[in-house]
């Protein structure tokens, strides 16, 4: 087992006071089998009102209310986890799923749902045919062919940071051949369903002490955004397209979603002049 602490820190600056909307936050790690929340704190400066639910996922939310105008606005996020996972993990994929294609059970099916329905519009078929392009035959393993996907991102796409909000397309991905760990994770999910599969977006934090070149982490960790893909037997099974990686071994899951855009994890809004906005500025820590 493994302690891991988790500081996140997010400062916005504005140029003069402005009165903020309430702000909304995923800074809660996500516990499972594999992970255990052992504490979690979240300190707003000026002071806010939190107050916590649940999504349609599953993942926590909390809304900060803030009263006071301000000219800045931090909201820091303290985790301490204890991970439990395998390195090189063994999944026990179902009899009826070690060979693709094949077909989710009804509930299966019905249960997934959005996840397995295409989010970007592709009127040539080109994702499809791309991702059709790492099956090996009539019938193929399952778990190879999600590896060569995997792998085959990486290899398509070189990584690149970039300071502008959102997310590429699939088709834009492809077309410039570059995307920061967002664009790789919505390629990958995107192909993953354009072949039958039910995937899932996972936001989160990366860290790998061992390995300081780990693509996305910038030094002592960093947010991170990989894919979760649901094979039956095994469940959900992790794949980290920007770094060519399986299981979730230097992951720290903090949300899920049909769609990238459901996991930012601090949004929110400001009334003030035109020019008030000076910065927003993210510090990342992940100590063992």
């Amino acid at each position: 087992m493994t302690v891991i602490t988790i500081r996140h820190r997010t400062t916005y600056t504005y140029e003069e006071a402005v009165s903020l909307g309430p702000h909304r936050l995923m800074l809660r790690p996500r516990e499972s089998r594999d992970l255990r929340l052992l504490s979690h704190e979240v300190t707003v400066t000026p002071k806010a009102e939190l107050s916590w639910s649940s999504d349609v996922f599953g993942n926590a939310v909390a809304i900060a209310s803030i009263a006071s105008p301000t000219d800045r606005l931090v909201i820091d996020s303290v985790a301490r986890i204890e991970l439990d996972i395998e390195p090189w993990p063994v999944f026990p994929i179902a009899a009826s799923a070690i060979r693709y294609p094949f077909l989710y059970s009804e509930d299966e099916w019905t249960d997934l749902g959005a996840m397995t329905v295409l989010q970007y519009e592709d009127p040539a078929d080109r994702l499809r045919i791309w991702a059709r392009g790492f099956v090996r035959g009539e019938e193929t393993d399952t778990l190879a062919l999600l590896k060569d996907l995997n792998t085959g991102v990486g290899a398509w796409i070189g990584y690149r940071e970039r300071e502008e909000e959102g997310t590429q397309s699939p088709s834009e991905t492809l077309d410039r051949g570059t995307g920061t760990c967002r664009d790789f994770a919505v390629l990958f999910a995107e192909a993953a369903r354009s072949l039958g599969f039910g995937a899932r977006i996972v936001s989160g934090y990366l860290s790998n002490p061992d390995d300081p070149d780990t693509i996305g982490s910038a030094e002592a960790g960093s947010t991170h955004a990989w894919v979760e893909v649901y094979v039956p037997g095994a469940g959900w099974i992790s794949f980290d397209p920007t770094n060519r990686g399986m299981g979730g071994y230097n992951l720290v899951p903090v949300c899920v979603a049909r769609n990238i855009r459901q996991t930012i994890p601090v949004s929110g809004s400001f009334a003030g002049g035109p020019a008030a906005f000076r910065e927003m500025e993210v510090e990342v820590v992940v100590s063992r």
